[in-house]
């Protein structure tokens, strides 16, 4: 019989046994799988979905949208060629007004062809038409139901957009394509485009945009189509979108959320590893007399790893595939409510793709962890028959299961950025877990170095037995201070960091943002209105500061001739429109990093660009851009970088122009107002009934809505290391459990030893303390680490330490070791000591 023969004879025989001590690793890795199973189905089923509805939820086929204007003849002529429909909207921001009262709202006015795909839903139920043709001569609006909150509003009620009047018609239940419209600051009204086509709400240079949404034929290339109109029409000077990608702002956040929650769970896995390889280790333990009886009786090293390789791999096979069952599952029931929290199709069939991911990951793990026991196995020999092997495997592997072990790490780390968009978040990822994962294991190797330094001090008088007993349990040999603040340590470490995160983005909006954002925005400042508003507001006690200045927005087509992308890659500078200025001398506080500012007899187009974005996009000065506003392309040259300070929410450009470069070009201002809560509301009040057009954006109502963002993502992100946090405890309970004979033995040697029961329990308290408080502190070092690198690097704002996430991680540690603990060590101190000894003697 061959050696894998022989070995697959062992181990079918050994498994009959039962899955006694594998139990443990069946369940971290089902765990871990099945937590990345279900968190990669969903990311599937939603991105499948979109991409399904893409028409749908864009509102055709493809999309052209314009900045500040409407297509030309020559534009809309050329659409029309091209489609089978074309349906036109104008989307924009403004203030609806009901007597005194003012809210914010995002308007969509519409043509009689919208929508093209997809119907709007209205209570009382009626066509879209008749609702918006209003009644009595006045024209209709459909409204959000938080607008009829907010205002107090009725069906019948007159209302005004500016100085229109509109008289509401309906509520607005479902919009077909309100998912592809992204984010908005305020609740949607939808009004007819005729009944606005001619007011001051959309006068050339007033902040709306313009979108046609073409019903194309089935045929269609949309990639031909879409660089055909990149050279046809407006040089370029628009945004495309088609039905491949109706919702990119959608689709952009499931896919990094998505992947931040795989590393998530990957940290889960790689939690359940440390179980699988604690399992392993101590099943081999046990089986080290029947390793050297079968090496007495002629096996060599190959057929033994051979047979155990196959029994740890036949469970982890099952663990794996069960995992998978339930990561399948668990999405189709979860189905509904994602439905209900996300306004976008979901595709709640099960997809394979997924599945495949999950498995691969489950596989690699699962061998990384079980190959390196497997390998220390070898050292077992003949002579452990007559000796004590009470103290289990030791030693390292050889260089060929070393060398395995690297590729195997290789290939979870190239999975792991294959399958996912960011490949720079998954190696820092990476690099962060093994950072932690290794600052892990030396935390473990140091507490058992100083346990055993401790225990053996003349300080540990008799006074203090139960401590000097769990320290030198913990610095003895085959202690579990490794494997312990491991597993528990990686949970805790991802609660920390995401914990610590939270609370400073939580402190960074609630004190430090208001001392320095602005009250208001204002926009659609007509020129003529500009100076009387600054007279107002200037002259108000309460206003501590009030800044304006005219704004335009353009689109960076190119750098030095070429597509802008193609230079500068997929920057956020070039994803859209940018609003740009103009100003003749530099700002006030302006810090010119590089280069000079243009003289006031300048002509020719130069630009100053703001100087971080400028290094991140590789510009130099000199360089020429290619800005298209309102269909005109100008280039100018760049002159010069600045400092622009975006972190507190109040005016910055990323780009601004000599005044010579856009004269006569239609404008309007925008201006920041910093004002006393007390002095908000009447100026606000007073400036809606002087300037009808102006819209104002309360910018605390816009941090608000950014932190229900947040607080979304910080609840999807705890559960994932809640679940990290569960492998662990599984972990705990599997060390504890393993360790359970081996606290009978001491406890049965130290009753004989007239040691009292109580003493002896307070020795293993002791113990499960003082590891649990060593993976506390371990987890709340590396944690706040890593949530000082995000704050700090991503977010740009000042870290801090919070107490009480500190606190909770700490007890959190030390809560969950001691129970596990004392479970297990309540059970070995019923054990009758005479028992425990015979057994060990024989």
């Amino acid at each position: 019989m061959s050696s894998a023969g022989l070995a697959w004879t062992i181990a079918r025989r050994e498994l009959r046994a039962g899955v006694r001590g594998f139990r443990i690793l069946i369940l971290s890795l089902l765990l871990g799988v099945a937590a990345i199973a279900a968190v990669t189905s969903v990311r599937d089923g939603i991105s499948k979905g979109l991409a399904r509805e893409g028409a749908t939820l864009l509102g055709g086929d493809a999309e052209m949208e314009f900045t500040y204007r409407f297509a030309s003849v020559d534009e809309r002529a050329w659409m029309e060629a091209q489609s089978l429909a074309l349906s036109e909207i104008a989307d924009f921001r403004s203030m609806l007004g009901y007597g005194a009262e003012r809210a914010l709202t995002q308007v969509k006015a519409v043509d009689s062809a919208y929508p093209l795909l997809g119907s709007v839903g209205l209570s009382p139920d009626m066509p879209l038409s008749v609702a918006l043709a209003g009644q009595d001569g006045v024209a209709g609006i459909v409204l959000d139901r938080m607008l009829f909150e907010r205002l107090g509003l009725g069906i019948g009620d007159r209302v005004t957009l500016a100085d229109v009047s509109f008289v509401v018609m309906a509520e607005l239940i479902r919009e077909p394509d309100g998912a592809g419209e992204g984010f908005t600051l305020g609740p949607r009204s939808l009004v007819s485009l005729s009944a606005l086509r001619d007011t001051g709400l959309l006068a050339p240079g007033t902040l709306f945009e313009s979108a046609y949404r073409l019903d194309l034929p089935d045929a269609t290339d949309l990639e031909a189509l879409k660089s055909q109109a990149k050279q046809e029409v407006a040089s370029g000077g628009f945004r495309w979108r088609d039905a491949r990608n109706g919702a990119p702002g959608v689709s952009r956040f499931v896919e990094r959320l998505g992947s931040f929650l795989v590393l998530v769970g990957l940290a889960g896995l790689t939690v359940g590893g440390v179980g699988v390889s604690s399992s392993v280790c101590a099943y081999l333990d046990r089986k080290i007399s029947v390793i050297a009886t079968l090496k007495t009786l002629g096996a060599d090293r190959r057929t033994i790893f051979l047979a155990y390789l196959f029994q740890i791999g036949t469970l982890s096979g099952i663990a794996i595939v069960a995992g998978l069952v339930i990561g399948a599952l668990v999405p189709a029931l979860a189905f509904p409510f994602i439905r209900t929290m996300l306004p976008v199709p979901v595709e709640a069939t099960p997809h394979i793709a997924p599945l495949v991911e999950a498995a691969i990951y489950g596989f690699l793990a699962s061998a990384i962890f079980v190959l390196w026991p497997l390998a220390r196995a070898e050292h077992i020999r003949p002579a452990a028959l007559y000796r004590d092997a009470f103290f289990g495997l030791r030693g390292w592997p050889r260089w060929p299961y070393l060398v395995a072990q690297a590729l195997l790490i290789a290939a979870l780390v190239g999975a792991a950025v294959l399958f996912s968009e960011n490949a720079g978040l998954v190696l820092w990822a990476f690099a962060g877990l093994a950072v932690t994962f290794g600052l892990l294991v030396l935390a473990g190797r140091g507490l058992t170095a100083l346990a055993r330094h401790l225990s053996r001090l003349s300080l540990m008088r008799r006074g203090a037995l139960p401590l000097r007993l769990a320290l030198g349990s913990i610095g003895g040999p085959g202690g579990e201070a490794v494997s312990v603040v491991l597993s528990l340590g990686l949970g805790l470490t991802v609660l920390s960091a995401i914990g610590q995160i939270d609370a400073n983005m939580r402190n960074a909006i609630a004190q430090d943002l208001p001392e320095r954002a602005p009250s208001y925005f204002v926009v659609d400042i007509q020129p003529d209105q500009i100076e009387g508003l600054t007279t107002r507001v200037e002259g108000d006690s309460g206003v501590s500061r009030f800044e304006a200045a005219p704004m335009l927005r353009g689109l960076i087509t190119k750098i030095n001739g070429r597509d802008a992308q193609e230079v500068a890659g997929p920057h956020w500078v070039l994803r859209g429109d940018r609003g740009i200025t103009y100003a003749a001398t530099p700002p006030e506080n302006t810090e010119i990093t590089e280069g000079t500012w243009w003289g006031p007899e300048e002509t020719s187009p130069q630009i100053s660009f703001a100087a971080e974005e400028a290094e991140e996009m590789g510009l130099e000065l000199g360089d020429e851009m290619t800005i298209n506003i309102l269909g005109r392309d100008i280039t100018g040259t760049i002159t010069s970088f600045r400092t622009v300070d975006f972190s507190g929410a109040g005016m910055g450009f990323v780009l601004t122009i000599n005044p010579a470069a856009l004269s006569g070009a239609p404008h309007t201002w925008i201006a920041t107002i910093y004002a006393t809560p007390e002095a908000e509301a009447p100026l606000i009040r007073d400036l809606a009934q002087s300037y009808p057009n102006i819209t104002t954006i309360r910018v605390r109502d816009a941090i608000d809505r950014v932190v229900s963002v947040l607080q979304s993502i910080a609840a999807a992100t705890t559960l994932g290391a809640a679940a990290t946090l569960v492998t662990g405890a599984v972990v705990l309970i599997g060390t504890a459990a393993a360790g359970e004979e081996r606290r009978r033995y001491e406890a049965a040697v130290l009753k004989t030893l007239g040691a009292s029961r109580a003493r002896i329990l307070a020795s293993f308290a002791l113990r499960a303390l003082i590891l649990g408080l060593g993976a506390g502190l371990v987890a709340l070092v590396t944690g706040a680490t890593a949530a000082w690198a995000v704050i700090h690097f991503v977010m740009e704002v000042d870290f801090s330490l919070s107490a009480g996430v500190a606190l909770w991680i700490v007890l959190g540690g030390v809560l969950v070791t001691s129970l596990t603990s004392l479970l297990f060590s309540w059970r070995a101190m019923r054990v009758r000591p005479a028992r425990v000894l015979r057994t060990a003697e024989s």
